[in-house]
């Protein structure tokens, strides 16, 4: 149902435009996909949120991690169904587990936040901005700079987990920062059977060569 109403608008689009090609349409259906699915999904989650309960602990976990997901990038699923269970997961389940559980004690804690940093800095300079083929990122200066806010982003989350006073945003921070790095190493998007736009595109260039 989606798919055929995000399909009508980009004919209609083309009809308008007839200068875009075939390239260029898929890439206006990939992004007008995104959003249509993206509202349904919102409401679904803060839906499921607040039947749980936990409305300003999802809404947090969705907004404070966003600057990290947006640069740095991650997978992509395939279906609209797909996409809606693993974002309810993501974070009504950051929210969840990160308001029942707390740290032994602040070394544990500590620990933890200097080793999803130190992963989160490798998985970033290996990674990010992880792409997609529907919209790779293909010029350098706008990967560089991802890149740099990737780090920055990440590690200004850290700092605010360990100073912050409050433990439930403190694991908000903390756990969604670690399931974002997850989400752009190559385990996750073989799994999810996605591939980098960025290495296919410089793979195409090779074969033209």
């Amino acid at each position: 149902m989606v798919d055929k109403f995000c399909n009508y608008l980009v004919s209609k689009i083309r009809k308008q435009m007839p200068e875009i090609d075939d390239e260029k349409a898929e890439v206006i259906l990939y992004g007008i996909q995104l959003i249509v699915g993206e509202i349904p999904k919102f409401f679904l989650m803060f839906g499921f949120g607040i039947l749980l309960g936990l409305w300003w602990q999802t809404a947090l976990a969705f907004f404070l991690l966003l600057p990290y997901k947006a640069v740095s990038g991650g997978f992509h699923l395939k279906t609209h169904l797909g996409c809606i269970i693993c974002t309810n997961l993501v974070y009504c389940g950051n929210a969840f587990v990160s308001t029942i559980w707390n740290f032994p004690n602040e070394l544990v804690k500590y620990i933890t936040i200097l080793s999803v940093w130190i992963f989160g800095m490798v998985m970033v300079n290996i990674y990010a901005p992880a792409d997609t083929e529907n919209v790779p990122i293909l010029t350098k200066r706008e990967r560089k700079i991802k890149k740099v806010l990737s780090y920055i982003f990440l590690s200004l989350n850290m700092i605010v987990a360990l100073f912050i006073p409050n433990f439930v945003i403190s694991n908000i921070f903390i756990l969604g920062s670690f399931i974002q790095t997850i989400s752009i190493t190559r385990i996750a998007y073989k799994l999810t059977n996605n591939k980098y736009g960025y290495e296919e595109y410089l793979k195409e260039q090779k074969a033209t060569i």
